[in-house]
């Protein structure tokens, strides 16, 4: 009885082996090994023709430390996260909750909202180009009919940052609405008929009912929404280039520049490091910090 028994804990853990591997393979293929190596990579010195690439330790992170570039790329990425973070949340969840109330062209409505989301991402900064650029620019032409001057938006370093968060948040509130129109529509009638016979208003059946049980929501659409903070890169190539004067260069644009364009590979892997750790420290508060709020069903 003792040997059927761990035959059969040996064949369950075996056939739960066979389901994890193909993810597992996938995570290491493209996730762990990538990360070992640029960890690795980081210790090294830039190669040339004439000089070999030499182990130099944390060389390369204090080199980081001390540069006002870095600092200067860093301070665009936490405004540019803490702007489009929170404001794409709070859109994508009006929308999601106007979308799912009971009104005439609701289909309409959600097909509307996430039209941006299936752009491809050089569609959409072309198409923001067109808006942005001077005078001929679709915003300039408005503007003008109030006798308002023209603007050089992704020209002038007090604007090119923030014409960029604008494209951010209008591609990415569709996308997260998806989620919670899910979500909503997983809520039961019941609750709200509940709400109503106690008397509670939308506003007190919104905060006390809705945003607890879109928690976990909330979570998974702020997770997404931070490592969406730190890959941009399509938007910058067509409209900034990060510039002006490194205005509106954000972390992984200057980690492809740094890599590509100087050269300086090992570099760029401290960099990635870098991004890698603050990631998974943020995302390890953000559970933290939520994980008593939330209310699994």
């Amino acid at each position: 009885m003792a040997t059927s028994d761990s035959h059969e804990r040996r064949r369950m853990a075996l056939y739960g082996w066979m389901l994890l591997a193909p993810a597992l393979i996938m995570l290491t293929t493209f996730a762990f090994l990538p990360t070992v190596s640029a960890l690795w990579r980081s210790f090294f010195s830039r190669e040339t023709s004439r000089n070999p690439s030499e182990f130099i330790g944390l060389d390369n992170y204090e080199y980081l430390f001390q540069d006002p570039i870095f600092w200067q790329v860093a301070t665009n990425n936490l405004i540019y996260a803490g702007v489009t973070i929170p404001v794409s949340i709070v859109i994508a969840l009006g929308m999601a909750l106007w979308a799912n109330s009971h009104i005439r062209g609701r289909t309409f409505l959600r097909i509307a909202y996430f039209t941006p989301t299936m752009l491809p991402m050089i569609a959409a900064a072309n198409l923001w180009l067109f808006f942005y650029t001077p005078d001929i620019g679709l915003i300039d032409s408005i503007t003008a009919l109030f006798g308002a001057e023209p603007v050089n938006w992704l020209g002038q370093p007090e604007t090119a940052l923030w014409a960029v968060i604008v494209v951010t948040i209008w591609k990415e509130a569709g996308f997260y609405m998806i989620f919670y129109l899910a979500a909503l529509q997983t809520i039961s009638p019941d609750l709200r008929e509940a709400a109503i016979i106690e008397g509670a208003s939308r506003w007190t059946y919104l905060r006390r009912i809705v945003l607890p049980l879109l928690m976990p929501t909330t979570l998974f659409v702020m997770i997404n929404a931070m490592i969406n903070s730190v890959k941009l890169i399509d938007h910058l190539f067509i409209l900034t280039k990060g510039g002006p004067n490194n205005a509106s260069k954000l972390l992984l644009y200057w980690i492809w520049e740094t890599a590509f364009s100087y050269f300086d590979r090992p570099l760029a892997a401290a960099l990635t490091v870098l991004v890698l750790a603050v990631l998974g420290l943020v995302a390890i508060l953000q559970f933290r910090g939520l994980e008593g709020r939330i209310h699994y069903r």
